[in-house]
């Protein structure tokens, strides 16, 4: 395993700034590894190591990028899942650890580690004189001991074989907008396959716009909002 200091200078590179989320990422993705006995999660020296791990993930935050810099997976590469629970947490995966299977889905040995609210609390404690949090708490999660900072649980995951890295499917056409589907993704509905944009369109995360609408929204013009801060700057 690369150095905390090493790993947290990718973090920052990766993110785009160092916080102390990515202080926690990081650390939070060493402790999960670490609990596997993975040493090499990247695969640099032990190419075996870099093909275990598929990491759960549940907040889209700055963490999260810090993860993925520490244990190699990547979204492209299907080994990060991501569950929109609003959450610091998140669950590393041992493929090579099965415990059982569930139907034809395989069940997997795994370490659930979520932040603890109180680490904030701590963070105050331990540097009063700090005002600014974002600081004050990347001063503290580089030194607080892991149990201050975590809570861990051991769990088991099933995973398809069709949602794991690799997996190869045939490419299926939507019969309504002509798109590709890929992994089984796609939906039999009425005597006809589909994909879900178009079996479920009021479920769309996007909705069409007919060309009046687009017309006005581009006359009026379309005021743009600020991207979001991070939660710890």
């Amino acid at each position: 395993m690369q150095t905390f200091d090493a790993l947290l200078r990718e973090a920052e590179a990766a993110h785009g700034h160092l916080c102390a989320g990515q202080i926690l990422g990081v650390r939070l993705a060493m402790l999960g590894c670490q609990r596997l006995g993975i040493d090499d999660p990247k695969g640099v020296v032990n190419p075996i190591d870099r093909k275990r791990l598929v990491t759960f993930i549940e907040i889209d935050r700055c963490a999260t990028d810090a993860i993925g810099v520490v244990t190699g997976c990547r979204l492209g590469k299907r080994a990060i899942k991501f569950r929109d629970w609003g959450k610091m947490a998140a669950t590393f995966v041992d493929l090579a650890a099965p415990l059982s299977l569930q139907g034809d889905t395989p069940v997997y040995k795994a370490i659930r580690i979520a932040a603890l609210e109180s680490s904030k609390q701590r963070a105050r404690e331990l540097y009063p004189q700090i005002e600014n949090k974002n600081q004050q708490q990347m001063l503290a999660y580089r030194e607080m001991p892991d149990t201050d900072l975590f809570s861990e649980e051991w769990v088991a995951v099933p995973i398809h074989p069709r949602e794991m890295p690799g997996y190869k499917s045939a490419r299926i056409t939507c019969e309504l907008c002509g798109e590709g589907i890929n992994y089984d993704r796609e939906i039999r509905r009425d005597g006809k396959t589909l994909c879900e944009a178009c079996a479920t369109p009021d479920a769309r995360y996007y909705q069409p716009l007919t060309p009046e609408d687009f017309a006005a929204f581009s006359k009026a013009g379309a005021g743009s909002s600020p991207p979001p801060a991070c939660e710890h700057c």
